[in-house]
């Protein structure tokens, strides 16, 4: 059995992990390189394989580092099947038609050509078949079943087991406790772990010191009648601030003030979360089911059309708006971005992990100004980080994961990290588990 790497290999983005075994090939993710210019260059090489020879291509969740080649795979020869769980297939689709819009207006401002189109898009979602938790199915040699990863909505750990062995594919594993969703399963018998390392080197704010500093920025920002921007992801940060929103707006914690999710996709995405409830920790469906509609609630507005969020800069300031992209690298929280940057009565809120090199990590790190649609744009407001938002676990979470199988693990791959924070995470399971553990680079393949 042959385990290859090719993407999310001392990188954040474009997780692709080639696995073998006989004459069967299997790709867990095929995700998009995500980072100004350079990754999206390397999206458009052709894949390293022959994806006529793939069998099946494994999902872990719909975030488009880990979906975003899938119709390449398609367009340049694959004809298997791809396997996730229902909701991450709902998702993923939502997904991946935004991002071929995006692809679409790359190429009408003369950037590159398409990485696939509608036709290959179509061909992706018809192949693509959604599995419940715990569904095994066999491809060839490999026995498979998704786990529950707890990261967003219908995220999994892939379990392969073949030859003897039992191989963990981590995902993207989420931050417990959360609002929405239960805690990742517990693995305790793997012999070959793949684990995130997003937040490899870094501790997290608790859920209760969380909450009271998104108190603290909505009653700051509202006492200097200023705007709240909250650049977020599509996908979990939007509906876990929403259902957080909505519970501080219940009990009076913050003053009532118009809320504006400005995100066709966001309010897309919304609208599975409310499909598949039945993924939801005890807690949630009990609010649910009390009656409480958890994505509405007094002065929240969904924001569908252009005309509409140019509309929200004629409503007067204190408010509260959120929009995409999570590291406002494009999408509608740069209009309100170059309109209230500028502004030292504002706010800024960064909730998601900002990877080097966006405009988000520019303004987290203190940039002095940013340019927005060519135009040099003075950071002004207060910027505000809240880790706790993270869906993703910190280095002691990931650590007490790895610990779980510490007993029955052969190998470590720690990935999905930029350098420093994998290494780091690497080292830490070497000296405190006493464990094989290293961070492979592009390319690697070991022989498991």
């Amino acid at each position: 059995m042959k385990l290859t790497f090719y993407g999310g290999a001392q990188e954040v983005t474009g997780a692709c992990y080639l696995l073998e075994s006989g004459a069967t090939k299997i790709l867990v993710d095929c995700g998009l390189f995500q980072c100004p210019k350079v990754c999206e260059a390397r999206s458009h090489e052709p894949f390293p394989f022959k994806p006529s020879e793939i069998e099946a291509v494994l999902v872990t969740h719909a975030h488009i580092d880990h979906i975003g080649r899938i119709p390449k795979l398609f367009k340049e020869g694959f004809s298997g099947k791809v396997y996730s769980t229902l909701a991450t297939k709902d998702l993923a689709e939502i997904m991946l038609e935004d991002n071929l819009q995006l692809l679409k207006k790359g190429q009408d401002n003369g950037e590159t050509e398409l990485l696939f189109n509608d036709e290959d898009l179509e061909k992706t979602m018809r192949f693509w078949e959604g599995l419940d938790y715990h569904q095994e199915i066999k491809i060839g040699n490999f026995a498979v079943r998704l786990l529950d990863a707890g990261h967003v909505l219908g995220s999994s750990m892939v379990e392969i087991i073949a030859e003897g062995k039992k191989i963990i594919f981590s995902g993207d594993l989420g931050n417990p406790p959360t609002p929405l969703l239960r805690e990742p399963e517990k693995i305790t018998d793997a012999n070959i772990l793949l684990i995130e390392s997003t937040y490899g080197d870094r501790a997290h704010e608790n859920r209760k010191e969380r909450r009271l500093k998104i108190e603290r920025v909505i009653e700051n920002t509202v006492k200097n009648k200023g705007v709240l921007m909250i650049p977020a992801f599509s996908l979990e940060r939007t509906q876990e601030l929403l259902f957080e929103l909505n519970d501080l707006v219940e009990k009076g914690r913050v003053p009532k003030v118009p809320v504006y999710l400005d995100s066709p996709l966001a309010i897309r995405a919304t609208e599975v979360y409310k499909k598949y409830e039945r993924y939801y920790n005890k807690e949630a469906q009990y609010i649910i089911s009390s009656g409480d509609k958890v994505f509405k609630f007094p002065m929240l507005k969904f924001i569908l059309t252009t005309d509409e969020s140019k509309a929200i800069n004629e409503v007067p300031a204190p408010k509260i708006i959120i929009a995409g992209s999570g590291m406002s690298t494009g999408g509608r929280i740069l209009h309100h971005e170059r309109r209230y940057l500028p502004d030292p009565n504002s706010a800024i809120l960064m909730v998601g992990y900002q990877a080097a090199g966006s405009r988000g990590r520019q303004i987290q790190d203190g940039a002095k100004s940013v340019k927005i649609f060519g135009e040099d744009i003075p950071v002004k407001c207060r910027v505000e980080t809240i880790q706790g938002y993270s869906a993703h676990p910190d280095r002691e979470m990931l650590l007490d994961f790895v610990k779980e199988s510490a007993d029955t693990l052969q190998k470590v791959f720690v990935v999905q990290g930029e350098p420093a924070s994998a290494l780091f995470l690497v080292q830490r399971v070497r000296d405190y588990l006493g464990l094989d553990a290293l961070a492979p680079r592009y390319g690697d393949s070991f022989d498991l």
